[in-house]
């Protein structure tokens, strides 16, 4: 079974940095396809940024430049660097793995104050 938690959100100024985490069970995240996504309030679950499984990045133009998925493997972790944070980066975010049955984690809240 595929577990998936978010963690590292909180409250930043526009212009400010957050790494989020994302731990995994029941995958290893090193060898998997990952992706990060976000929710604004009051709309549509959207893609962030994906890392393959032979660690091709890929980035919405939303993002692009400021932020940086990366994953730690030793200790089945997954991130999102964040940098140069933008009010319209407010949203819940959320990470899943491509290709497997799991269902979403709770997300990490990132709210960024203008």
């Amino acid at each position: 079974q595929v577990r998936l938690v978010e963690s590292g959100g909180g409250l930043v100024k526009a212009g400010g940095s957050l790494t989020l985490s994302c731990t995994a069970a029941g995958i290893i995240v090193s060898r998997s396809t990952m992706e990060w996504y976000r929710q604004a309030p009051g709309k549509q679950r959207e893609f962030v940024a994906q890392i393959t499984a032979d660690s091709m990045t890929n980035y919405a133009d939303s993002v692009k430049g400021r932020f940086a998925i990366s994953r730690e493997k030793g200790r089945n972790l997954l991130y999102l660097e964040m940098n140069s944070l933008k009010s319209e980066d407010t949203g819940v975010y959320y990470c899943m793995v491509v290709n497997r049955d799991a269902s979403w984690g709770p997300g990490t809240q990132v709210t960024v104050s203008s």
